[in-house]
């Protein structure tokens, strides 16, 4: 077998949104850079092509369904709608590939021929190998090196579930034909906007959650608020629930689930396991490199993304923080800072929004009402009915509810959560806000475009 060694400067294991970004960076700094990526499939990382934009995309497919469906509301007489989901997965089979492309283009542009696809592993703190598609193996040396591997769907150990066969949230997205009744497990992000999804192209849903409420990291009122929102759409809950086992028999995927103190059985046409991501690490090697990882096999790092071992980073959903985008994006931005632009950046007090793609949208930033109790903060909470926006009577879209969390000694906000029409834009002005350290009546009495979602935040905190 031919080896080839080549030493670099830098390099980057997994192309996903730090790392992506972080290569042309490093090369316009002058540093002889790689970037590995395992599969031409995966070029631009998880974002594009297996999580936010084509599960974004068909949410869209969705909910003009549901608009179709509910067009008399509107004095729009429509037929029935018919979901081809064939051509719902072929419109975001086009979204995902001009994506990839575009992602190719700019890193073959930026690394010439440094862009490697294969799969790469630890030999030393300082080496790698990668194993290439074609068989032969190349051997890469450089002076710092970046893990930006990214996760993949968990899934749990649950007797029977391997034999009778499960979908994630990354094969459902090749689902060509609608389910007669999917069963999702798992009642966070991902689940729930499989579910509302699902269930607006004409699938039966049940969801399964192991906890007392669905979003076990939301305030309890925020988390019914959600779950009634759903069951409008005809979504089923089973909360406190254990799965026991799992079979399939003919075309019926059969569930023992233990609820309280009683066993139940559940059958539907396909099954959705939705409980968690769980880290790319298992294939690195990293014992070669003495890279510290959690018992998760997520990787440890510092406040500025070191791992324990000098001159190795690990950005991204990989080092065990905020599974977002947009989280990726800020570990850039901080080994930017620290290693390019001379600065001294960190992970430390960042405000990290984030939002559940359902409709209406769930948004959030800061601390929850019980999180700032938890901290000991003093506060003030306010609460309003979306119906409260005229914004949302004008579009029919009066379901939800706006809540927010003020400190009383300073008046900043502390933390906001928005379930109504919009809320992943309006939060981004609630979230400025707090940035800016300014006190909660900057949004109270400034002068907010008549009649928009955003104007709901004079209402919101007028309430205060």
């Amino acid at each position: 077998m031919e080896v080839n060694t080549q030493h670099y400067d830098d390099i980057i294991i997994g192309g996903g949104k730090a790392g992506k970004t972080l290569a042309p960076a490093l090369v316009a700094d002058g540093r002889k850079t790689a970037l590995v990526e395992r599969s031409l499939n995966m070029i631009g990382g998880g974002c594009i092509n297996i999580a936010c934009i084509p599960t974004k995309t068909m949410v869209a497919s969705a909910n003009v369904a549901n608009t179709v469906r509910n067009s008399a509301a509107y004095g729009v007489k429509a037929n029935t709608p018919i979901v081809e989901l064939a051509e719902v997965i072929e419109r975001k089979r086009t979204v995902v590939q001009s994506a990839r492309e575009i992602n190719l283009h700019n890193l073959e542009t930026a690394l010439d021929n440094n862009l490697i696809i294969g799969e790469a592993r630890f030999v030393t703190p300082k080496t790698i190998e990668v194993t290439m598609a074609e068989g032969n193996t190349r051997v890469l040396t450089a002076e710092r090196l970046f893990v930006n591997t990214g996760t993949r769907p968990l899934i749990p150990s649950v007797p029977g579930l391997t034999e009778a066969g499960f979908l994630t949230s990354e094969s459902i997205m090749e689902l060509e034909y609608l389910p007669e009744h999917l069963i999702v497990l798992g009642s966070g992000y991902i689940g729930l906007e499989f579910a509302q999804m699902f269930r607006r192209f004409g699938s039966g849903v049940t969801v399964i959650g192991q906890s007392e409420q669905i979003l076990s990291q939301q305030d309890p009122d925020i988390a019914i608020a959600v779950q009634t929102l759903l069951e409008q759409d005809g979504i089923e809950f089973l909360l406190k629930a254990k799965v026991l086992r799992v079979a399939r028999t003919s075309n019926q995927t059969i569930l023992q689930i233990q609820v309280a103190d009683r066993e139940i059985t559940l059958q539907g046409s396909h099954l959705l396991v939705a409980v968690g991501r769980a880290p790319n690490t298992d294939s690195l090697n990293l014992a070669a490199a003495g890279v510290a990882t959690d018992t998760h096999g997520f990787i440890q790092v510092n406040e500025r993304l070191e791992t324990n071992i000098p001159g190795i980073w690990a950005l991204g959903d990989i080092n065990g923080g905020p599974q977002y985008t947009h989280i990726s994006l800020d570990d850039y931005r901080i080994i930017k800072a620290n290693l390019i632009d001379g600065g001294n950046r960190s992970t430390r007090d960042r405000l990290v929004p984030s939002c559940l793609f359902i409709d209406p949208e769930l948004a959030h930033v800061g601390l929850t009402e019980t999180e700032a109790q938890q901290q000991g903060y003093a506060i003030r909470v306010a609460k309003v009915d979306a119906s409260a926006v005229p914004r949302a009577k004008t579009l029919g879209q009066t379901d939800g509810l706006l809540k927010a969390i003020v400190d009383t000694d300073t008046g900043r906000i502390l933390g906001c959560s928005l379930l109504c029409h919009e809320a992943g834009e309006v939060i981004s002005t609630v979230q400025m806000v707090m940035q800016a350290q300014m006190p909660y009546t900057v949004l109270r009495d400034g002068i907010l475009t008549h009649p928009t979602m955003t104007e709901g935040l004079n209402i919101l905190f007028s309430k205060l």
